[in-house]
């Protein structure tokens, strides 16, 4: 395994934009498969205190389902209001089944 990495979860789990919620080292994560790879973004909005996982996926975005805030699964950055400020992603590599995210970097 990676220096850094630790095992998210089976790739073979994933559906295609279907967030999965894991908790990485106390950090929550949301684990999300798009056509553009697997992604890995911090599951609480920067906005409301809610689990972003529990949000619809489009597109590379993930809607918060309490007040439609979407963040770029890429980079974290908000689409538009109400939420400001980004919420961390986190880099992702896939070893074989395996999905590995380091929390301890972001991207």
């Amino acid at each position: 395994m990676s220096a850094g990495y630790v095992r998210a979860c089976a790739l073979s789990v994933l559906q295609e934009d279907v967030p999965k919620k894991v908790e990485l080292n106390g950090v929550p994560v949301a684990i999300v498969r798009t056509d553009e790879g697997v992604f890995a973004i911090n599951d609480i909005c920067s906005h409301a205190n809610v689990s972003l996982s529990e949000g619809e996926v489009e597109d590379c975005m993930i809607e918060c389902w309490l007040h439609g805030s979407s963040f770029d699964l890429r980079t974290g950055k908000p689409s538009g209001l109400p939420a400001t400020r980004p919420v961390a992603v986190y880099p992702v590599k896939i070893e074989g089944d395996d999905v590995l995210v380091s929390v301890n970097q972001e991207n």
